[in-house]
């Protein structure tokens, strides 16, 4: 009797394991009845879904892309302070929600440059990788090719797009999940050619991002504003693109598309910076009864990586002879006059009452040691505009 009860207890486990998998196989497994609109919905619940088979990936939903913690800290200490209710306002619209946010174009698949773009657009990182920066505000500017509702310039495109690289080749969805940014480095794929004389300096190496040299153009905002209209039938005053907000109108006041200027990041080398967000604000209705107008809320830049990477690089003088590049513009090159606008800031290009967010702006001291002439630099200078020189292209085609 033993053995019988053995056997019937073994024979309902298999039963078990069979109805469980055969269930894991079913159309259930993914799709679950959706009470609230009696339909069936494929189901991204922590239990349940595409969870169940692609375990470990539901926690990218407690990382940057889903939580967004980042951009809320900014908002609170900024124009929260004013408007708590202006991030629901004016910035809630990128949050993910479940994976088919990313991984549907008609049907399930790994996400295109494209379905990236979709919330990384305008003013942050990945329309800059296809060759995309944001156009002026005023209506006038807004033409040419519309992409998601929205135009551009033309610029050009990363190295990596062009040679047919999705996002993916870089940002898995395993580093994504584990809450790193990206899966491979530079470095990872491409060793340094040391025939070029940058390559042959060991601070250039150990103290610069390779994409500190190689990212040929960035989008830069300085000044953005945001107007309050509580009277929202005013808004119609400003030829302004509108937005998503219906109470509010954005703009910047200057706008540009070159080199970024260099700070210090995270892991303590050069690395491109812009600024995100010098940031002011105007309640138009306290304005017109001759209240503050244009309040500068913060001056923040953060280290990034602009995805516009090409071969060629900056010559030397674009870093070693630039000091607006490093935000310590003199007087004598100043072009705005922010202070006499009443913007509460001597310069866009200069460190005093701004920050580096997620890292720290270059010292003056040692931009000074960099910048000096010494016998190895002028070494270099010279090896380095000697391969321009017997490099030549013909200027027509034969």
């Amino acid at each position: 009797m033993r053995w019988i009860s053995v056997l019937i207890a073994c024979f309902c486990l298999a039963l078990a394991l069979n109805a469980n998998a055969a269930q894991a196989g079913t159309c259930a497994s993914c799709h679950h009845q959706n009470s609230s609109r009696n339909e069936r919905a494929v189901s991204f619940t922590r239990g349940g879904g595409c969870a169940v088979c692609h375990r470990g990936y539901e926690k990218i939903f407690d990382h940057a892309m889903g939580t967004r913690s980042g951009e809320k800290q900014f908002v609170q200490r900024s124009y929260g302070r004013f408007d708590s209710s202006f991030w629901d306002k004016n910035c809630n619209s990128c949050h993910l929600n479940g994976c088919l946010d990313c991984h549907f174009e008609g049907a399930v698949a790994k996400p295109s440059v494209a379905v990236c773009q979709k919330c990384h657009n305008g003013y942050y990182t990945g329309w800059d990788y296809s060759g995309r920066a944001p156009r002026e505000d005023n209506m006038r500017y807004q033409r040419g090719t519309v992409v998601n509702g929205s135009t551009f310039l033309k610029m050009l495109p990363d190295v990596h797009y062009v040679a047919g690289m999705t996002c993916g080749a870089c940002h898995s969805m395993k580093s994504l999940a584990e809450g790193r940014k990206a899966s491979k480095g530079c470095r990872d794929c491409h060793k340094p050619d040391l025939k070029i004389p940058e390559h042959r300096i060991p601070a250039h190496m150990e103290r610069l991002e390779c994409y500190a040299c190689h990212s040929v153009w960035a989008a830069q905002e300085y000044g953005t504003f945001f107007l309050r209209f509580r009277d929202r039938r005013m808004k119609d005053d400003f030829d302004l693109n509108s937005g998503a907000s219906a109470e509010y109108l954005r703009s910047a006041f200057l706008k540009k598309q070159d080199a970024p200027p260099l700070g210090i990041n995270s892991r303590g080398k050069i690395s491109p910076i812009r600024p995100m967000f010098i940031s002011y604000y105007t309640d138009i209705m306290t304005a017109r009864n001759h209240g503050p107008e244009n309040t500068l809320l913060v001056a923040e830049w953060r280290a990034f990586f602009p995805h516009t990477v090409q071969r060629g690089s900056v010559t030397c003088e674009g870093c070693h002879d630039n000091p607006v590049r490093f935000l310590l513009e003199p007087v004598s090159s100043r072009i705005y006059n922010l202070e006499k606008d009443g913007m509460g800031l001597e310069s866009f290009w200069l460190q005093k009452g701004q920050r580096v967010s997620n890292g720290s702006f270059v010292e003056a001291s040692r931009y000074l040691r960099m910048s000096s002439k010494s016998p190895a630099y002028t070494k270099v200078y010279i090896e380095k505009w000697k391969t321009f020189l017997n490099h030549v292209e013909n200027s027509s085609k034969h």
